[in-house]
């Protein structure tokens, strides 16, 4: 199985670790392409005004300098044109992704690209109990728990321009029920 890996973080994300370690359960055929840097709060949003260049990190590891939705399109038409990915994973996103602030995340609408592309995608998130963590979001739950939440999903077929959206609850993996 290929798997895409995103975000809105930024390529050297922790939770993209965290997303990366969980994939490799599932797959060895992982490629990250995810933003150069920090997007939260990106949503839906295209670069129109300047170049979008993608930088190779290492064996298929590469950043964008657009948005997450960039990252995204210029996986799937550029990078990996070839050969497509079976499922986008998108995340572990920093905070939640719940309600109306969807609409806003740069995780979610990584996932919908891939979604509205024709490829299952699933955007991960983990809650967090205070502000002002920064990178020091405790992935306890998301570590825990990812592959057991994500097997289901990988598993099943979904419908055609579906995602998934996923939030871990800012408690330690042993306490989540």
């Amino acid at each position: 199985m290929r798997i895409l890996l995103t975000n809105d973080d930024g390529v050297h994300a922790p939770g993209l670790k965290v997303l990366e370690k969980i994939a490799r359960e599932f797959s060895d055929d992982i490629w990250i392409v995810a933003p150069g840097e920090e997007n939260s709060g990106a949503g839906h949003s295209l670069t129109l005004t300047r170049p979008v260049r993608i930088r190779e990190h290492g064996h298929q590891h590469y950043s964008v300098s657009g948005t997450p939705t960039d990252s995204v399109m210029m996986a799937l038409g550029v990078i990996m044109k070839d050969a497509r990915p079976d499922v986008v994973l998108s995340g572990v996103n920093r905070g939640a992704n719940l309600g109306d602030d969807i609409t806003y995340s740069g995780t979610v609408s990584a996932a919908m690209e891939g979604a509205l592309a024709g490829v299952r995608a699933i955007a991960l998130s983990q809650v967090y109990s205070r502000e002002g963590m920064a990178d020091a979001v405790p992935f306890a739950a998301a570590e825990s728990w990812g592959a057991k939440v994500l097997a289901p999903l990988i598993a099943m077929e979904f419908a055609p321009r579906t995602l998934v959206n996923v939030n871990f609850p800012p408690i330690p993996g042993h306490e989540v029920k």
